[in-house]
C-alpha cells in the first residue's frame, strides 16, 4: 500500500491516534497541527487523501479547503472534514464547497479505515470518468480544437463528488457553484408545494447536466436535487464555465438548447397536470422517461412513489394504472423495471 493521507488536525492526541491507526494499516501518513501548515504540506506533498479538522484557530477546515480548491495542484485531492458538528448548515456548507466526505469525532478504528478506504477505491474509479467525461463535453460543444483543449483542462481540473441514496445535491435558494455534469447514477429535482407535497420536476442521467438555468440567469436553484441511486457527478466551476461560455458562443448555444428542452419538459408536465386524466399524464411521465433514458433503450427504472410525485397522483392510483397498461400490451413491469411496449399505443392515449 503506498497511498499517502495528510492529517491536519490541532488536537495533538487525535492527530496522532488517527496516524497510528493509519500507519499500522500500510498507509504513508503526514501530519499537519494547524491549516497553514497542512496547505503547504498539500502543494508540495502531493497526497492522495486528506483529513481535516474543522474548527482550528488561526486558518480552519473551510479556508484550508478554500485555498486547496484554488490551487490546480491540490483542488482534485480527496477531502474529509473530521468535526464534532452535525448540524445540517455545517453539512451543506462544506459539500457546497467540495468536501467528499464527514467523519464525525469521536469515530473507532473501523469508521476511520472504512471512511479512507472507501475514498481512495472510489477515487481509483474516477480515473475511468475522464474519457466518458472529455466525450460528453467535446459531443455536446463540437468547437474548434483549441476550445476542446480548454475544455479537457477544465474537466482534469475538475472534482468529482460521490452521492450516496437519497443524499441532497444541493437545496432550492442555494447558490450554485457551477454546473453539475452526471457522471453515473441518477438524479432528481422536485419542487415542494405549501402543504408539503413534493412533485419531481426532472431525472438526470449520466451525461445530463443540472443547474443550467441557474448558471444561465445567475440565480439561485429554484428545485432540489436527490440522488435516486448512489451517484457521481463532476462539478464544473462557475466561473470557470462562464469563461468558456463568454469565449466560445458554440458552448452557450448549446447550453440555451439545453435549457429550451427543460422548459418544454416542464411545460409538457404543467399541461398534464391542468387538463389531462390519470391515464394520459401517466402515458406522457413514461414516454418522457423513456426519452431520458440512457442509451436511448425503452426501459428504465423508477419506484412507484416517484412515478406517483411526478404525475400528481396517489401510489395506488399509480400502481392500478400500471396493471392496466401492462394488460393491454402497452408496457412490461417487472418490480421497479418499466418497458415501453407499445410507443404509439402511449403517444394516442385518450383522455
Amino acid at each position: 500500500m503506498n497511498e499517502s493521507i495528510l492529517i491536519i488536525e490541532d488536537n495533538d492526541n487525535i492527530r496522532e491516534s488517527t496516524a497510528e491507526i493509519l500507519e499500522f494499516s500500510g498507509y504513508q501518513v503526514l501530519q499537519a497541527r494547524n491549516g497553514k501548515i497542512g496547505v503547504e504540506m498539500a502543494g508540495s506533498q502531493k497526497p492522495d487523501l486528506i483529513l481535516c479538522d474543522i474548527m482550528m484557530p488561526e486558518l480552519d477546515g473551510y479556508g484550508v479547503l478554500y485555498l486547496l480548491n484554488k490551487n490546480p495542484v491540490t483542488n482534485a485531492i480527496p477531502f474529509i472534514f473530521l468535526t464534532a458538528k452535525v448540524e445540517r448548515a455545517d453539512f451543506r456548507r462544506g459539500m457546497e464547497m467540495g468536501a467528499d466526505d464527514y467523519l464525525t469525532k469521536p469515530f473507532d478504528d473501523i469508521e476511520l479505515l472504512n471512511a479512507v478506504e472507501t475514498r481512495l477505491k472510489k477515487e481509483e474509479k474516477q480515473k475511468a470518468y475522464h474519457s466518458n467525461t472529455l466525450q460528453s463535453l467535446e459531443k455536446l460543444t463540437a468547437i474548434p480544437q483549441t476550445g476542446a483543449t480548454e475544455l479537457k483542462a477544465l474537466i482534469e481540473s475538475r472534482k468529482i463528488r460521490q452521492i450516496k441514496k437519497k443524499q441532497i445535491l444541493y437545496y432550492a435558494g442555494d447558490q450554485p457553484p457551477g454546473l453539475y455534469l452526471v457522471l453515473e447514477g441518477c438524479i432528481k429535482t422536485a419542487k415542494q408545494a405549501d402543504d408539503g407535497r413534493d412533485l419531481i420536476t426532472g431525472l438526470y442521467y449520466p451525461d445530463d447536466y443540472l443547474g443550467v438555468s441557474a448558471l444561465l440567469l445567475d440565480e439561485a436553484f429554484s428545485e432540489t436535487a436527490q440522488a435516486v441511486e448512489d451517484t457521481a457527478v463532476c462539478l464544473l466551476l462557475k466561473d470557470s464555465v462562464l469563461k468558456l461560455l463568454n469565449k466560445y458562443p458554440q458552448i452557450g448555444n448549446q447550453f440555451i438548447k439545453i435549457l429550451s428542452n427543460n422548459i418544454r419538459d416542464k411545460e409538457e408536465q404543467l399541461l398534464d397536470l391542468a387538463y389531462n386524466s390519470v391515464r394520459k399524464r401517466l402515458s406522457h411521465t413514461l414516454l418522457r422517461l423513456s426519452r431520458q433514458s440512457p442509451d436511448g433503450v425503452n426501459e428504465f427504472k423508477i419506484s412507484r412513489d416517484q412515478l406517483a410525485t411526478m404525475v400528481g397522483i396517489a401510489i395506488e392510483t399509480v400502481s392500478r394504472t400500471l396493471s392496466d397498461f401492462q394488460n393491454e400490451g402497452l408496457i412490461d413491469k417487472k418490480g421497479s423495471m418499466l418497458r415501453i411496449l407499445d410507443q404509439e399505443g402511449l403517444v394516442g392515449m385518450k383522455n
